[in-house]
């Protein structure tokens, strides 16, 4: 009898999309309080959460989908594309709000960093802050691929650190 090797991308874009979706309705929930400007350490915490969250749960989906079988690659595979997927939702959903739902968004963000960065270099320059804005707009499509990198190596480790705990391969017979 010939099996039916199970596909890591099926699991990979599943969970990736539903994380994208959960953290679109995390980020409209920032947007309806007016805390979609607020870049705290607490928000990332739980982006990262909601992402690492539905990592485990695709791997562990999987694995039962897999009569109860897990290797360390495939693990590493679905981590890092759900992170992916996630992202490039994330990223979609940013386009849209940052172009559409609120077209000054840029604006708005570039006004609380300016009195942000004043307050904490009260010797900077007013030049120097247009120098280093023009440089930020030139670098922003590398940033927008940074976070495609930084959220697929996120869910990497979580993938790793899942599959080292999981794993379990088919007896060799």
């Amino acid at each position: 009898m010939e099996e039916k090797k199970l596909k890591t991308g099926k699991f990979s874009l599943q969970f990736g999309a539903i994380a994208g979706l959960v953290g679109i309705i995390f980020g409209v929930m920032l947007y309806s309080m007016d805390m979609h400007y607020d870049r705290s350490l607490g928000v990332q915490a739980v982006q990262f959460g909601i992402l690492a969250v539905f990592v485990v749960i695709g791997i562990i989906q999987f694995k039962k989908a897999n009569e109860g079988f897990l290797k360390l690659g495939q693990a590493l595979k679905i981590g890092a594309g759900v992170g992916l997927i996630a992202a490039i939702i994330g990223t979609i959903y940013f386009l849209v709000l940052s172009n559409v739902i609120e077209p000054d968004y840029m604006a708005k963000t570039m006004e609380i960093q300016k009195a942000a960065t004043f307050e904490a270099n009260p010797q900077m320059t007013q030049e120097q802050w247009d120098q280093g804005v023009a440089f930020q707009k030139k670098l922003f499509p590398v940033f927008l691929a940074f976070g495609l990198v930084v959220s697929a190596l996120f869910g990497l480790i979580v993938g790793l650190i899942t599959g080292l705990i999981t794993k379990k391969d088919k007896p060799a017979f």
